[in-house]
């Protein structure tokens, strides 16, 4: 499970994780968010995501968010940046089954893509406490188990101090908050530097997709293959939509337009080490957080948006392709029958009702994977404004 450490310094995290003072309870007035005045930069169809009341999004806090999304003097090491495992080009993951911190320290989980976080309803694997990116952020830069960015009470200070005396930040602290003219002193500087990160990873907004345009109108930007791929995506048989559903290809979506939201999460029968529904000790999905059996094996259903660029796939990244997550489903889970984890996951017994099987033609599966690939958005990997910003300076 994971945790932070909570020691003097830990008082400040703990205060972060709490939401105080740029706040991680996200709060919704009568017009369904805090006014803020941000472009967003999304099609009229798109509604809105929440902002949270306490940290409404400026363009001056995007701008120094993604500086400090790829700074690597933000770690322990001063060798790894939010970036470093979020790759612009890969939809902001790293293609790697499970990344590494600043310490060497490989990671339990694959790096998740960022495309759309704005509009989650949680922002981890198998977190349902993690309900905004103010919360998540200080998972990376403050856990301990497992060490990613490595910030802890000994070098907190040190960081904090370089980050305080370069030119470059104290112009962009002013503007992005003005009405904090010492945002990076006292005990309220980790909060701005949250604060932040946290604005420009929410602006991180893909819908320009061929899906996309196909269904503003524009028929031939997706090709036969790909809407036939759609068709099957879509139906009964496959039961794809069931977890993938609605503009952000994901049942745990949240906008300004809903007044109840959900945060599901499902076991999708990768694993059954003891025949019981088991999974690997540092996997165990909600079950870490919430001990109850039933929650073993359960994770958060992923955004599809960009999805054929995000390889491998599942929460270990143990599924290179997307031909090989098809063919998994079509089996109605997976058999291991080598190594450490040897079980039949399609006999799961906690395994999602949605995960039974289905009969698909080889020439149908390759249509369901050129409709997955119709999601990938150019324009998002090549956008100059997610881009590193250091390296133009």
């Amino acid at each position: 499970m994971f945790r932070v450490t909570i020691t003097s310094f830990g008082v400040l995290v703990c205060c972060l994780l709490a939401g105080c003072p740029t706040g991680s309870e996200t709060r919704i007035d009568d017009e369904g968010a805090s006014a803020s005045g941000f472009d967003w930069r999304v099609p009229a169809w798109v509604p809105l995501p929440v902002e949270p009341a306490d940290n409404a999004m400026s363009e001056e806090k995007f701008q120094l968010g993604r500086h400090l999304f790829y700074d690597t003097r933000l770690s322990g090491g001063g060798n790894i940046s939010c970036g470093s495992c979020h790759h612009q080009d890969k939809a902001f993951t790293d293609a790697l089954p499970r990344s590494f911190g600043s310490t060497g320290e490989q990671h339990p989980r694959n790096a998740q893509p960022l495309t759309n976080v704005a509009w989650m309803t949680t922002l981890t694997w198998a977190n349902p406490s993690l309900a905004t990116l103010e919360q998540q952020i200080v998972v990376p830069l403050f856990g301990d188990r497992p060490i990613e960015h490595g910030i802890n009470e000994s070098n907190h200070h040190i960081i904090l101090a370089v980050i305080r005396n370069d030119p470059v930040y104290q112009r962009l602290f002013r503007a992005a908050f003005p009405e904090f003219p010492n945002a990076l002193q006292g005990e309220d500087a980790w909060n701005h530097i949250v604060a932040g990160l946290a604005s420009f990873v929410r602006g991180l907004v893909s819908f320009d997709s061929a899906f996309d345009r196909y269904s503003a109108g524009q028929i031939t930007a997706m090709n036969e293959s790909a809407r036939r791929g759609m068709q099957l995506f879509n139906g009964e048989r496959l039961e794809c939509f069931h977890c993938h559903e609605g503009y952000n290809f994901t049942n745990s979506t949240r906008d300004r337009s809903m007044t109840v939201v959900e945060r599901p999460f499902h076991n999708t029968g990768l694993y059954n080490i003891d025949g019981r529904g088991g999974y690997p000790e540092e996997n165990t999905g909600v079950y870490e957080v919430s001990g109850r059996d039933f929650e073993m094996g359960a994770f958060r259903a992923p955004s599809l948006r960009n999805i054929a660029l995000t390889a491998p796939y599942m929460h270990d990244g143990t599924i290179a392709s997307l031909e090989e997550v098809v063919r998994t489903y079509a089996a109605g889970g997976r058999n291991v029958t080598e190594g450490q984890f040897v079980g039949d996951g399609r006999t799961n017994p906690l395994k999602d009702s949605f995960i039974a099987g289905f009969e698909i033609s080889e020439s149908e599966i390759q249509d369901v994977i050129a409709f997955l690939e119709s999601l990938t958005d150019e324009s998002f990997v090549t956008n100059p404004r997610f881009a590193n910003p250091w390296e133009s300076m």
